[in-house]
């Protein structure tokens, strides 16, 4: 044998390509929360409509079709390739704007003071800000994928600039849980992208600022600070913001080591807790399953989320990277404020629970969020450590 014949031959990247194997832990942790979240609307809601003389399952069939698009758009957004998303970029955020602008005009339907939503008639309504978070995602991606591993300050300027279009829309809404969601992405994009521990405590100093500055001039109301302020003193307002907190708190540390079992939890049966099958879900688990339940389900978030970052460290390029950080930002704040609302260690925002609390539109955008991560773990690259990135190249 030559020298020739021995010389081992490149190999190619059709040769090193890996086979579109789905990602099992991911998909079996989004399908029990899904499942488990259709269990806890039922439980809450059912003794509500049947003392109302409706059909207790009215809102388990709503979820359950929110549940079905979501899966199918998950389905769907894993199945494409992510990383083609960076030309539709501008037309991606032009549209989230536009819809958020319309909520804003006579389109939009108020709902305790708040208007959120579209009205789209038989099939429901629509609320634009939960997609937003998704485009804010793709645009901060899109913008900061091909930039200096360390990040200048035009670069960080446009970012904010990018993000505080969509936050001034949300704040005339009003919705300051969005607000905060979009804050906290834009953060660990931009930490991830490449901002230095200096720039990243420069912007944090400047949103401290701006926020005192909106309660000063008072462009924040007097009941958004209530709802905010009303973890830190037990005694504030005991009919009111307060109220909510002390429900949820005793629903949860009534549930005990193993809960009182479905249907027989007092403050759900009896619907003490306000808002129970949607922002307020988590007390639902906390009193029929108990400390057990409450546990699992985290676990449950964590294997989502350890995932997802998995996807990330081994996405192609920087594009997809940012990308699956962002969804993985999305989620984490979502079950961290809610949760921790629920137990009193965080003000009460009404941000839903991922995947468990009653809403469509929440549904199926954090469904795309997690449906990019997972197209991004699809197609992972096929050696450790070789990304597009690496070498400042587009997919």
């Amino acid at each position: 044998m030559t020298m020739l014949e021995r010389t081992p031959q490149p190999i190619t990247v059709l040769q090193r390509e890996r086979p579109m194997r789905p990602d099992l832990a991911l998909v079996a942790s989004y399908i029990a929360l899904s499942v488990l979240g259709l269990l806890m609307v039922y439980t809450a809601s059912a003794p509500r409509l049947i003392d109302l003389g409706l059909n207790p399952t009215q809102d388990l069939e709503r979820q359950g079709v929110f549940v079905v698009v979501g899966f199918i758009a998950f389905a769907v957004v894993s199945a494409f390739d992510v990383r083609h998303l960076r030309r539709w970029v501008p037309a991606i955020y032009a549209a989230s704007m536009l819809t958020l602008l319309l909520v804003l005009t006579p389109l939009g339907r108020t709902v305790q003071g708040a208007q959120r939503w579209i009205d789209l008639g038989p099939l429901g309504q629509f609320q634009p800000a939960e997609l937003a978070k998704v485009a804010v995602i793709v645009a901060l991606a899109g913008l900061l994928a091909l930039k200096p591993r360390a990040l200048r300050w035009d670069s960080i300027v446009r970012a904010v600039v990018v993000v505080a279009i969509p936050a001034f829309l949300i704040f005339k809404q009003p919705d300051l849980g969005t607000m905060l969601a979009f804050g906290t992405i834009a953060m660990v994009i931009l930490f991830v992208a490449g901002a230095t521990w200096r720039q990243m405590a420069a912007l944090l100093v400047a949103a401290a600022v701006g926020a005192v500055a909106l309660f000063q001039v008072g462009a924040i109301s007097q009941y958004q600070v209530e709802r905010l302020t009303a973890f830190l003193d037990v005694n504030s307002d005991l009919l009111g913001a307060q109220y909510n907190l002390q429900q949820s708190e005793i629903a949860i540390g009534t549930g005990g080591l193993f809960g009182k079992g479905l249907f027989n939890g007092t403050q759900t049966n009896l619907r003490f807790v306000p808002e129970q099958s949607s922002d307020f879900i988590f007390t639902a688990v906390g009193e029929q399953l108990g400390f057990v339940g409450a546990v699992i389900v985290l676990s449950l978030f964590a294997i989502l989320l350890w995932r997802i970052l998995v996807a990330a460290l081994h996405a192609r390029d920087r594009f997809g990277q940012l990308i699956a950080v962002g969804a993985a930002a999305l989620i984490t704040f979502h079950v961290f404020v809610n949760v921790g609302m629920t137990v009193g260690v965080m003000p009460i925002t009404g941000l839903p629970l991922p995947f468990m609390s009653a809403g469509g539109t929440a549904f199926i955008a954090m469904s795309i969020a997690l449906g990019m991560a997972h197209s991004i773990w699809l197609r992972r690259s096929p050696v450790p450590g070789e990304r597009a990135f690496d070498h400042a190249q587009a997919p």
